[in-house]
């Protein structure tokens, strides 16, 4: 196929129709269940579902077949069916897959920016959700639509679009059992909600890690007391917390202790890691928004990474664990915090996982070391509600490898870059496991500062265009 003929269309597509829905999707405020306990009474999630199947049952794609499902008391789900073209058989298939669920508000946005508030600006739109990842179920039924338009022959293709994978998937599994029987025999796996290295190509993602978590609550008194009176002889909650993370991870250097949150880095996947770190150099720690130290010898200096090597940096977001503290409990605001020693810490815990590394052992891990033998004797509680085994490709067959690199060239003038990211989707694991024989493409627009789930979140409007085109020139390179 010449990407060139089907450009034009992606073009009017994105600008006329697919942009300004986007704007619509980022005003609604559709919090993953996770962070909106009522989620239901407040049917944001309900509201962009319907939405993108409105949308879908109006496109002019023969056979197209749209519904959504739902299951009792669980998130609901969009699918859809498109029959093969030009006389491919109907069993072989491409499985796309996304999300329309957020994350919350988040704090610091720019002025008159906002996670609700959608800005077109320098060619990014502003908003929470649209990169992550309300613009997949968009794209990929237009990239159908593109590849029909010109009569590229293309096997059949489905889609599953979910709304719960800001909060790990957990209603995902039901939905695989029940709607796995209709993906038929799938030879690719096409997820878009991943990242990208730059906006100059397309990028492969090989693995992603998987992710342990849940809340640290260390208890030493029943209620608060006067700081003057109880300190030094009732020992602070938060210093027991620390001292307790001290047990997961170095505080000099952010390496997990317990050989139960490492794996062996693949060979390959070392390489891979080695060619993307010629492509990325320094952008791979510059893109984040460092401060400047504001005092001494280094007044205007930056804040430093963990390492500026590029190369090792790729491996540490992709194939080393690292542990987040994202939230915390019984602290009051600093206007009202008196000279009260607080009788209880809580810290939202979010340990980041090598791909090969089982979820759910690294969670009991985290609850077994943080628990036995409180210091002090204080009520110490591990509350786990994270548990999500990564992700490893199989190894990559030459069609897709070509594919990519034929699809990158003509969308960008570049060949494609693979390399392993640091979030977690847990779907891709899940259907790993049942479609062992498939291969994956799994991409994304979030690159250099899109800043997923942080503040002033974009969409690079120029790249998701590129991006449709390339993953239409895959789409008709899977072998019949």
């Amino acid at each position: 196929m010449n990407l060139a003929d089907i450009k034009p269309f992606l073009e009017r597509k994105w600008d006329d129709e697919l942009i300004p829905r986007l704007v619509e999707y980022v005003k609604v405020p559709a919090k993953s269940p996770a962070f909106d306990a009522s989620w239901s009474a407040h049917g944001h999630l309900g509201e962009v579902i319907k939405s993108a199947d409105a949308w879908a049952r109006a496109q002019k794609i023969e056979g197209l077949v749209v519904e959504i499902v739902e299951i009792p008391g669980k998130t609901p789900c969009l699918f859809f069916d498109v029959p093969a073209t030009n006389g491919l058989g109907g069993d072989k298939t491409v499985l796309f897959y996304g999300h329309l669920d957020k994350q919350p508000e988040m704090v610091g946005w720019r002025d008159k920016f906002g996670p609700w508030t959608p800005v077109i600006e320098d060619g990014k739109l502003y908003g929470r959700g649209a990169a992550d990842d309300g613009y997949a179920i968009y794209a990929a039924l237009t990239v159908i639509a593109a590849l029909d338009g010109q009569k590229v022959p293309r096997p059949r293709c489905v889609g599953i679009i979910e709304t719960c994978e800001e909060s790990g998937s957990p209603d995902l599994p039901e939905y695989l059992a029940k709607l796995a029987p209709r993906f038929g025999d799938v030879q690719l796996v096409a997820g878009l909600d991943s990242g990208c290295g730059n906006y100059e190509q397309l990028w492969m993602t090989t693995s992603l890690r998987g992710l342990a978590g849940g809340t640290l609550t260390v208890e030493i008194l029943d209620e608060g007391v006067h700081s003057g009176k109880a300190s030094g002889i009732v020992p602070s909650s938060f210093r027991i917390a620390r001292q307790l993370l001290n047990r997961l991870d170095d505080p000099e250097t952010g390496r997990l202790i317990d050989p139960a949150f490492h794996a062996a880095i693949p060979a390959e996947r070392l390489e891979q890691a080695k060619a993307a770190g010629e492509i990325l150099g320094d952008q791979v720690w510059k893109e984040f928004p460092w401060v400047g130290c504001t005092h001494g010898p280094d007044a205007h200096a930056l804040a430093l990474p963990t390492t500026k090597d590029p190369v090792e940096a790729i491996l540490n977001r992709s194939w080393r664990p690292a542990l987040s503290v994202t939230g915390a409990g019984g602290f009051p605001t600093i206007d009202s915090a008196g000279n009260v020693l607080r009788p209880k810490t809580a810290l939202k815990l979010s340990l980041r996982l090598p791909p090969t590394v089982d979820g759910q052992e690294a969670t009991a891990a985290m609850k077994r070391l943080l628990e036995t033998n409180p210091p002090y004797n204080a009520r110490v509680s591990f509350s786990g509600d994270w548990g999500a085994t990564g992700w490893n490709a199989p190894q990559t067959a030459p069609w897709l490898k070509r594919a990519a690199d034929e699809a990158s060239r003509a969308a960008f003038g570049k060949d494609a870059a693979w390399m392993g990211e640091g979030g977690t989707i847990p779907f891709m694991n899940m259907l790993g496991e049942k479609f062992p024989r498939a291969q994956f493409l799994i991409t994304g627009v979030l690159g250099p500062h899109s800043n997923a789930h942080g503040p002033n979140e974009f969409l690079h409007i120029p790249y998701v265009k590129q991006l449709s085109a390339a993953v239409a020139s895959i789409v008709a390179a899977v072998p019949g």
